[in-house]
């Protein structure tokens, strides 16, 4: 099948793809073929290829596609949400929408992993971690979690790796349903015994790691945690509270009370429903357990000049260094979602989020106060936001006649209704809903906060939530925070294994259409119709792409994808009565979320031995499946391989795999070598997971959003995740069927717009010229780098799939250079740094993608041959390693432009080694970090504004 050309250079293709027809000829010449064709014929084994390409139908133009998009807006019926469950109307200040949500210096960037680079967002991020900790009272939170269910998963995790003697956990019966029944059965997965009890007054029973009280609970009512805290305490145990962010302007924090960890999800600050996601859920935690915190950490260090700086904290304990081993397999969080909820506490500050917690209450009050004046019984007298109503056998009746109002409500049960106030809620509004329960005119009630829970401590002290009064002023941090930053919209991120490529703006304009991002998740399907239609479509194309029988949108990131693929593989063993297939064989060089997912999915860890030329070894492969075959649940397997080479025995790992009864999990994270090219489900895959913020667009965000889809074959069907509010969290599920991963049945929805877009603007012949021309960038970079960078593992015909590894360990031996300093000196010249030392330390994996021109390209070779050169004069004895330009890598603009200057090199060596940076040079805001300091000296909150003093010495500030 050969491979369409561009023609039309207004089509979609045309825009996404960098090189065009000359460009891609020229780069086809220097890498030895004479068409695309022929490359992807010599790189790719014959024996995976498809013979028929995947259709998704023929492709459409930006305007058509959009045309589409509003088609599908158009059918979905957007009422005011008065919902609840853990979803709440809120208003995106509109300066936070385009200056944050909109705008690419945001969306594009890669998680801070570089903090040079990353100084915006990681103050941006620390602000939510100091909010989060103001909030609750707990002086460690991260820089946030997937959802608010998964976080309860999370927690209970914590609480278990904490106190390991305990193994039962006490879930309030009190909790949103979606929470019961994902954190109910994440610890059912590992091994913990599950009570569900209502936890509003006493706690019994022994063997206890923990509790999980709600706080307020999912019918409104507010009580007093503390005497449950302190009954766990007495047994040894911790205390989890779940709790809604605004409440806590008004309710006294978790912390004050004696909770150990605090949960919940931030969406009410400024973020829409999205129907569903994506929101930044949060946890925060007593200095005790901060080492086991879960998810990412931003933390206060500083630079080489001691000049205070943001970097990701104790790394140590994530996924991609522990493994089987880490407290989570969290890789995506929600930085994004994050940035605006912190921005929009920034925004509003204390007394304005006050003020508006004040706000929703009153307008509770006042309708509870009136709906009392029907004669009605409500279940609660002590709530926040949420009133629940009871009328005897007329919960729908009520329900069906507000929603011809244009109010959606929830029915809690058949004799009950909860009427939940936000952001937005007016008076009107009261007088509305209060009708439909046959009452008169609104009422003015008494707040109804409990004398014991009611806040006294001050909260948001912090000057960054006391000094952006106007528009003016929250406009110009947005910008001064994004400018900080290295984000794909000014530079190419050439990161193996993470495919950060051009995110069609065509479907990111589309996520915050109100007829989208209005819609509760909770919301009759039929006023939803436009959003199945619409994820309906797309988890059919990705179960075309992939080969694959069904595909479920519901984990909101790539490890929850691994996660569901996981627990499928595991339940299908179980349902057939192999409870003894509990071992998971996870190469050596696999992506560390592989391990810890199959840890999380209650399996064992067998690791597989890599082979010289970087693919899996298959005589190790042999004596583990001779050794543990009856035991073997599945191999996890990354394909193209995690080395950036399309392996020739994919398909017999496969079949050795299945010969003793395993199942083949293939990890999705590099489709985009594949798609439209070969199909895992068709050369061996049993379940894959795929990055929709990698091969299908959706932005990376600083850290996230992302989504993992899960795709499976016919037998894995049933075990798909299961809808997480329909789950009965009394009783696991049973052998048959799928368990919930997130809080909503299609996770962060609010994103797939944007892949849906692209899939329909690229068409199936688009998608596969884009993984041909992605394996054509990068065999272009390794061909051109090769005498300058050893290329550490190669393919069919000496080439490479998507992405290369570039060795430099010789290098390091003879010069002292380190791949640090080399990615540390791509600073200088604008670019953000290949992955480095992952998966073999001292290299760097080097990813162009489809969407960088070949100016680009040019551009970061440039920049790497002129460092190969200062590499040069050291080996050959010209400059000392300590004194050369690498080892101080990378320069500000102050460091160059203030008068004292003591090294041997010149500031232009330093700041503008290239004649192209003269026009468009970015210097970092920070010198090059002291990492370990960090860890030693951990601050996980805003500093002091006195820490920016640059007339202050160090140790003063």
């Amino acid at each position: 099948m050969d491979l369409p050309l561009i023609t039309d250079p207004a089509s979609y293709l045309a825009r996404h793809t960098g090189p065009d027809a000359a460009e891609e000829q020229t780069m086809l010449a220097r890498v030895g073929f004479s068409s695309l064709d022929a490359l992807i014929d010599a790189a790719l084994p014959t024996d995976i290829r498809v013979t028929t390409r995947p259709q998704t139908g023929p492709p459409l133009s930006e305007t058509q596609a959009q045309a589409r998009l509003r088609a599908y807006a158009a059918q979905n019926t957007v009422l005011r949400a008065f919902y609840g469950q853990g979803f709440s109307d809120t208003i995106t200040p509109p300066v936070i929408r385009r200056g944050v949500v909109e705008n690419p210096g945001w969306y594009t960037a890669y998680t801070p992993y570089q903090p040079e680079i990353s100084q915006g967002r990681l103050e941006a991020l620390l602000a939510f971690q100091t909010m989060v900790s103001e909030l609750t009272g707990l002086p460690v939170a991260n820089a946030s979690l997937l959802d608010e269910a998964s976080a309860v998963a999370e927690a209970v995790g914590l609480m278990s790796r904490a106190r390991k003697k305990g193994r039962k956990v006490v879930l309030d019966a009190r909790l949103h349903p979606q929470v019961l029944g994902v954190a109910a059965e994440r610890a059912r997965a590992i091994d913990l015994e599950v009570e569900i009890t209502s936890l509003a007054s006493e706690l019994v029973g022994e063997d206890l790691c923990g509790v999980v009280i709600a706080y307020p609970a999912t019918d409104g009512e507010v009580s007093d945690p503390s005497a449950v805290i302190r009954a766990i305490h007495d047994r040894g145990g911790l205390a989890t509270v779940v709790t809604d962010p605004l409440s806590l302007l008004l309710l006294e924090s978790p912390g004050e009370l004696g909770a150990d960890i605090a949960v919940g999800n931030s969406q009410r600050f400024g973020v829409p429903l999205f129907y569903g996601g994506p929101h930044a859920a949060y946890m925060a935690v007593t200095e005790e357990l901060k080492r086991q915190l879960p998810g990412r950490l931003v933390g206060v260090s500083v630079d080489a000049e001691g000049a205070p700086a943001y970097r990701l904290a104790l790394q140590t304990r994530e996924q991609h260094i522990r493994r089987e081993r880490a407290t989570s397999n969290i890789c995506t969080a929600q930085a994004l979602l994050a940035v605006t909820a912190a921005m929009y506490a920034v925004h509003h500050g204390p007394e304005g989020l006050r003020a508006i917690a004040e706000r929703v209450h009153d307008r509770a009050v006042s309708f509870a106060a009136t709906v009392r004046e029907t004669g009605l019984e409500l279940l609660h007298d002590a709530f926040f936001d949420t009133v629940a109503v009871r009328v005897p056998g007329r919960a729908h009746a009520v329900v069906d006649r507000l929603a011809e109002e244009g109010y959606l409500v929830r029915p809690i049960n058949m004799d009950t209704v909860g009427v939940s106030f936000g952001e937005s809620a007016t008076e009107e509004d009261v007088t509305r809903l209060a009708a439909a329960f046959g009452a008169g005119e609104a009422r003015v009630g008494e707040p109804c906060i409990p004398a014991a829970v009611e806040r006294r401590t001050p909260t948001l002290t912090h000057p960054i939530f006391r000094t952006m009064h106007s528009e003016t002023q929250m406009m110009r941090y947005l910008r001064t925070l994004a400018d900080r930053d290295l984000a794909l919209d000014r530079t190419m991120i050439p990161l193996g294994s993470c495919t950060m490529k051009l995110n069609p703006t065509a479907g990111m304009e589309a996520i915050t259409w109100p007829e989208f991002a209005d819609i509760h998740p909770y919301a009759p399907d039929r006023q939803a119709r436009g959003w199945l239609a619409l994820i309906g479509e797309l988890e059919g194309w990705l179960a075309e792409l992939t080969g694959y029988a069904a595909v479920s949108v519901q984990p909101n990131a790539g490890s929850q994808g691994e996660l569901a693929g996981l627990l499928a593989i595991r339940r299908y063993h179980l349902a057939n009565g192999d409870a003894d297939r509990d071992i998971c064989l996870v190469p050596a060089s696999a992506h560390g979320t592989n391990a810890a997912s199959a840890t999380l999915a209650n399996l064992r860890v067998v690791v597989i031995a890599t082979a010289d030329d970087g693919s899996i070894d298959l005589a190790d492969l042999d004596a583990r499946l001779a050794e543990h075959g009856p035991a073997v649940a599945a191999i996890m397997i990354t394909y193209p391989s995690t080395h950036g080479v399309f392996e020739e025995t994919v398909r017999e790992v496969c079949d050795k795999v299945h010969a003793v009864g395993g199942q083949v999990y293939i990890d999705g994270a590099n489709m985009n070598a594949m798609t439209g090219l070969a199909q895992p489900g068709g050369f061996g895959g049993d379940v894959s997971h795929l990055n929709l913020h990698k091969t299908f667009t959706i932005p990376h965000g600083g850290g996230g959003p992302g989504v993992g889809p899960v795709a499976v074959a016919e037998h894995l069907v049933p075990f798909l995740p299961a809808d997480p509010a329909r789950a009965d969290a009394t009783r696991p599920v049973a052998g048959q069927a799928g368990v919930p991963i997130s809080s909503t049945k299609y996770g962060s929805a609010g994103v797939l717009p944007i892949s849906w877009a692209y899939i329909a603007m690229m068409g199936s012949e688009g998608l596969a010229r884009a993984s041909a021309s992605a394996i054509l960038s990068a065999n272009y970079i390794a061909r051109e780098l090769q005498d300058s960078f050893p290329v550490l593992y190669t393919g069919r015909n000496g080439l490479v799939a998507h992405e290369c590894i570039l060795d430099l360990r010789g290098l390091t031996k003879e010069s002292g250079v380190t791949a640090a300093d080399v990615a540390k000196r791509l600073i200088d010249f604008g670019f953000h740094a290949p992955t480095l030392s992952f998966p073999v330390a001292g290299t760097l994996m080097v990813e162009p993608t489809e969407s960088e021109d070949l100016a680009e390209l040019d551009r970061f070779i440039e920049a790497m041959r002129t460092i190969r050169a200062e590499i040069q004069e050291i080996i050959d004895g010209k400059v000392p390693y300590e004194d050369s330009v690498l080892r101080h890598a990378p320069y500000t603009a102050w460091s160059v432009s203030r008068d004292d200057w003591d090294h041997s090199f010149t500031r232009q060596q330093a700041a503008w080694p290239v004649p192209g940076l003269r026009r468009t040079k970015y210097f970092p805001p920070v010198r090059r970090l002291d990492e370990a300091y960090g860890d030693r000296n951990l601050v996980c909150s805003c500093p002091p504004p006195e820490a920016f003093d640059f007339t202050r010495t160090p140790e003063e500030s």
